[in-house]
């Protein structure tokens, strides 16, 4: 992904490299640790929360083949989990490092997992609970509400039919 300037809240142009790698076996604890930290709050208000359960789900659906590590600087700042076929590309995860949220680090992912849709003449789907507010971030990059169940959106954005949001490369 390379380096990419973002303006800040006090218009200060922040500089950083944000990058995937592939994962490690290593990865797991870090991945599941990160969903935990940041889906805990919602799962608990929608379900309540029985970690036995969580480690079961969790491991049910960790594929290490379709997760990568996104790093920022060389850090790692989080997790993407995605799988293709023949015409979509499903986001199955995005999580950010809860202190390195707000930063444009998803956005960034985003917007190169739309471009990298376009080129291979895809499109990209993804499922969000409906409390969780990257849905503003989802909409914002042009996905659109498909349908919807008790708890979850499922949104799609075709980037093969407009522009998909500019990449600004430092």
């Amino acid at each position: 992904m390379g380096e990419y300037a973002e303006a800040g809240r006090d218009n200060l142009v922040v500089v950083m490299d944000v990058s995937l790698r592939a994962s490690h076996a290593r990865d797991y604890d870090f991945a599941r640790g990160l969903y935990f930290e940041t889906m805990r709050p919602m799962i608990e208000r929608l379900f309540g929360w029985d970690q036995t359960r969580q480690e079961e789900n969790f491991a049910g659906w960790f594929k290490l083949d379709e997760v990568s590590i996104i790093t920022v600087d060389g850090i790692d700042a989080g997790w993407i989990q995605q799988r293709a076929d023949s015409g979509e590309i499903f986001l199955g995860s995005l999580y950010v490092v809860p202190s390195m949220q707000g930063q444009g680090i998803g956005t960034r992912v985003l917007r190169c997992l739309l471009a990298s849709a376009k080129y291979q003449s895809k499109v990209l789907t993804l499922a969000v609970m409906k409390i969780n507010p990257a849905i503003r971030l989802y909409e914002r990059l042009g996905f659109r509400i498909t349908h919807e169940d008790e708890y979850k959106l499922y949104m799609r954005a075709d980037p093969r039919a407009g522009a998909v949001p500019e990449i600004v490369n430092q």
